[in-house]
């Protein structure tokens, strides 16, 4: 009997996505803040999009990794929200073994896209405020390309492990994943052998991606206030400063929650199982449901054209 126990969930055709372990009955109720939040990331970062298409005046980096930001927040919604739903909805938990390695994948890999694209736009940020004069030949088209390309093939390297040695190890305890999508370590914690490679390796791109990428904008940041409490006036000290807040903000709203979740994986067991995954929901969808509300309200040009465009739709 415990052979076949064991040879049934190695190298599972399906894994098993329970939702909100402990808190199934109220899916259908929990299921309405998600989805609430899933069209309003999709209608904010598409009206980003839009309006940056659509103004010419607005052609510039900034504005350009703004735009790398809206579709990587796209694609990670997209990611975890339609089978998280189906979960909710339909009791769809049922998830190809492949195509949960393809959502891990997908996960994680714009998790990091995020933070390379937080890591330049700290850098046209310190282009602008620290050398103004030099902004437009520094950060020409070219450059801004090349960045965007070198943060894409970054995320992409760096979590392509991730399904390749999900991949190989055997499950034979239980094909049963408590949480509504596939992290890579709920899922390495199903598998019957040694995984600290894996491990180790999730350790080393937490830390790689955290601390280099943190420490990056921290440099950058501490430049800029530099600059900024140079500058002779009050009101211009407050108001590059401002040009700044959403950023901070954005910054702070996507590595603080994101360290404190890779750690709780790891070392915080004692913590009830439901409100870790509803933080780890939470963590995941907030930063796409906040970035174009943040832009959009701090971000001047782009609140102008946003009330310009519903002033000429409703004319």
């Amino acid at each position: 009997m415990s052979d076949s126990n064991t040879t049934e969930f190695t190298n599972p055709s399906t894994f098993i996505l329970l939702g909100i372990p402990g808190l199934e009955a109220a899916h259908v109720w929990i299921s309405i803040p998600f989805s609430t939040m899933y069209v309003i990331a999709v209608l904010g970062n598409f009206t980003v999009l839009c309006i940056v298409k659509r103004e010419p005046s607005l052609h510039a980096p900034m504005y350009y990794f703004l735009c790398m930001l809206a579709v990587t927040d796209l694609v990670l919604s997209t990611s975890i929200l339609p089978k998280m739903l189906s979960i909710f909805w339909f009791n769809s938990r049922e998830i190809d073994f492949s195509a949960c390695l393809t959502q891990m994948y997908f996960i994680h890999c714009f998790s990091v896209m995020v933070s390379g694209i937080l890591v330049a736009m700290a850098l046209d940020r310190y282009v602008a405020i620290c050398h103004p004069l030099r902004h437009s030949t520094i950060l020409t088209n070219p450059l801004v390309a090349k960045i965007g390309l070198a943060v894409v093939l970054r995320s992409g390297m760096v979590i392509l492990p991730y399904p390749i040695l999900a991949r190989q190890w055997p499950y034979c305890r239980t094909n049963v994943i408590p949480q509504p999508y596939c992290a890579h370590i709920a899922v390495v914690n199903l598998a019957c052998t040694d995984t600290r490679v894996s491990s180790y390796y999730g350790l080393f791109v937490l830390f790689y991606v955290t601390v280099l990428d943190g420490i990056f904008i921290a440099v950058s940041y501490t430049q800029i206030l530099r600059t900024i409490f140079s500058l002779p006036t009050k009101d211009a000290r407050l108001k590059t400063l401002g040009t700044c807040g959403s950023h901070i903000f954005v910054i702070l709203a996507f590595y603080i929650p994101s360290l404190l979740m890779s750690l709780m994986d790891r070392f915080a067991q004692n913590v009830p199982l439901h409100f870790h995954v509803l933080i780890g929901n939470a963590y995941l969808l907030l930063p796409p449901v906040l970035n174009p509300i943040i832009y959009g309200v701090k971000t001047k040009e782009i609140r102008v054209r946003l009330l310009r465009l519903f002033t000429h739709t409703g004319a």
